[in-house]
């Protein structure tokens, strides 16, 4: 419930803080007092549209607060808590929301900040405004939908409907993906598995280009290398022109033992002896591998082909795929590859996505039956409750039924509703089309009525919810919003006296001027005793307060 509610800077209200307490609280003041003012300052603090407008006088910004005790049988609520890491503490919660002159705004929840959307979804589960307008709902069939739904206790059903919906559609995107998906891919199915045949067939290999052309080079040129390479052999082997063979190897040995003699007596000789010696290693081994290279030229022609034959291929595959080396085309031929695997997983996805999508189905199916059912079940006794409190409120000869109909599927199920309604005793009609504003009022307070007893919320607030009822009408009306004060805390703005005495507490909305009568203020606070006849005394004669108005105020108050 509302335990208090703190505001600043809101419109006419410069400051206010005051206190409630439980049961059935009256709210009333003469027209423009400030009663819709403090209404939406309750509003904007429940996460209304916030407007830069709203903040009074010459201020930077507006706030309104409210302390809540909360019902710890609140399920949905406490989940809310628990998953934004809300403290809670004593069972109770402290909303805020602080608007700036940009029209920004920040939300808070026990002085923690909060989203909007946060701050919303906890609002809804602490307080009902019904404002007089709102009797357009009752032509709204989804509405008229969730208040049988809430007779019929469908809620863990609806829940479970509306997550299994949710799941369905989802899935359902998904599948209609991969079926996009997958129809691309068929399309270009066949020009990717022949651009994949090309690259597969060609079995490449990395650096596998670079050593062809090595190769194509040698082998365009094996004539002249391997005379080359001949000459450098045979200066190794000593043959010369004229005949005489002495290898240098042989030479540098002989050098090297002619210094070794005379090592004793030319002390440099051994020195020159070592580096001979050295030379003629590394010489020994250069001229192995010369005559290795030699042998290793090849001259043959049809090697020559098939390397130029190779090379042409992986010219042609690097320029039809945007290639400039070997790597690059074992890149694409992976990725044609993984194209088609992909093809053939979507495939497989598809298919499961069905299944899933078929099994939810049923699950849909089984929930939105047992749904209809407990809908059906319920109908004849709601209609027969809604009846009878009609009834009781001068509408003597009301009829109200409720018509059940086949609806496409929705997170609510695959049912459709459709209040009938007759003042006369006819044939009912569709409400929209046969209820005058008074009858609506009536009916739409005997609907709140029963959902006070089917749902747990702790505040609920009637903004002149008696508009265009009177005298023992407004009596009786006045009677059912007492005993729902009996389950919940109800707030009831109202313009008559009839429902205005029969509050547990009665607070004046009245608006005030400054010295200069240049700026107004409403203000809000709680009367009781001569103040509360006088103020209800008010509300039955008008301005000028007569003694009949003053007796028949204590008459109605002593009859609460």
């Amino acid at each position: 419930m509302l335990k208090s509610l703190q505001i600043s800077n809101y419109a006419l209200i410069d400051s206010l803080d005051v206190s409630f307490p439980e049961g059935l609280i009256i709210i009333s003041g003469q027209t423009g007092a400030g009663k819709s003012i403090l209404l939406g300052a309750l509003s904007l603090l429940l996460g209304a549209k916030a407007e830069s407008s709203a903040i009074g006088g010459n201020a930077d910004s507006c706030v309104v607060e409210a302390v809540f005790s909360i019902p710890a049988s609140d399920s949905v609520l406490m989940e809310i808590i628990g998953e934004n890491d809300l403290a809670c503490e004593d069972g109770e919660l402290i909303l805020r929301r602080v608007v700036n002159k940009s029209g920004r705004s920040r939300s808070f929840v026990n002085d923690s900040p909060v989203s909007l959307q946060i701050l919303q979804s906890i609002g809804t589960r602490l307080v009902d405004i019904h404002s007089q307008h709102q009797t357009l709902l009752l032509s709204d069939h989804e509405f008229q939908l969730s208040l049988l739904d809430h007779y019929a206790g469908c809620g863990s059903l609806l829940t479970d409907c509306a997550s299994t919906y949710s799941k369905i559609n989802n899935l359902e995107s998904q599948l209609s993906d991969v079926n996009s998906r997958l129809s691309i891919l068929s399309e270009e199915r066949e020009y990717t598995e022949a651009r994949l045949v090309k690259l597969e067939k060609a079995k490449l290999q990395e650096r596998e280009l670079e050593s062809l052309e090595a190769e194509q080079k040698q082998l365009a040129n094996a004539e002249e290398i391997k005379e080359s390479l001949g000459a450098a052999e045979s200066i190794f082997n000593g043959e010369y022109s004229d005949g005489e063979q002495v290898s240098i190897v042989s030479a540098l040995k002989e050098a090297q033992k002619s210094l070794e003699k005379i090592q004793n007596f030319v002390p440099e000789a051994a020195s020159l002896a070592s580096r001979i010696e050295a030379s003629r290693l590394e010489l020994s081994d250069i001229e192995q591998e010369v005559s290795a290279a030699n042998d290793g030229v090849s001259l043959s022609e049809d090697r020559l082909n098939a390397v130029e034959d190779r090379l042409s291929l992986l010219y042609d595959l690097m320029k039809q795929y945007g290639a400039s080396n070997v790597t690059e085309l074992i890149a694409k031929r992976d990725a044609l590859s993984q194209k088609l695997f992909d093809s053939t997983s979507l495939d497989e996805r598809r298919q499961a996505l069905e299944k899933e999508i078929e099994s939810e189905k049923k699950i849909y199916d089984r929930i939105c039956s047992t749904l209809h059912s407990k809908r059906q079940k319920a109908v004849r006794s709601f209609s027969n409750k809604v009846m009878e409190s009609v009834r009781s409120l001068e509408l003597e000869h009301a009829i109200f039924d409720v018509q059940i109909s086949p609806a496409m599927p929705s997170k609510n199920g695959k049912d459709a509703v459709r209040y009938l309604f007759s003042s006369t005793g006819n044939d009912p009609l569709d409400l929209s089309r046969c209820a005058s504003g008074g009858e609506m009022s009536r009916l739409m307070l005997c609907l709140k009525a029963m959902m006070a007893k089917f749902v747990n919320m702790p505040t609920l607030i009637f903004d002149e919810i008696d508009s265009g009822v009177s005298g023992s009408v407004a009596d009786k009306m006045g009677r059912m919003i007492c005993e729902m004060g009996g389950d919940m805390q109800i707030f009831a703005i109202t313009h008559l006296p009839q429902v205005a005495s029969r509050g547990n507490a009665h607070y004046l909305v009245e608006k005030e001027y400054n010295a200069l009568g240049t700026k107004a203020y409403s203000s809000i606070h709680q009367i009781s005793g001569n103040d509360r006849v006088m103020e209800i005394a008010r509300m039955l004669s008008g301005e000028k307060i007569t003694p009949a108005a003053i007796a028949n105020a204590k008459s109605l108050l002593a009859g609460r």
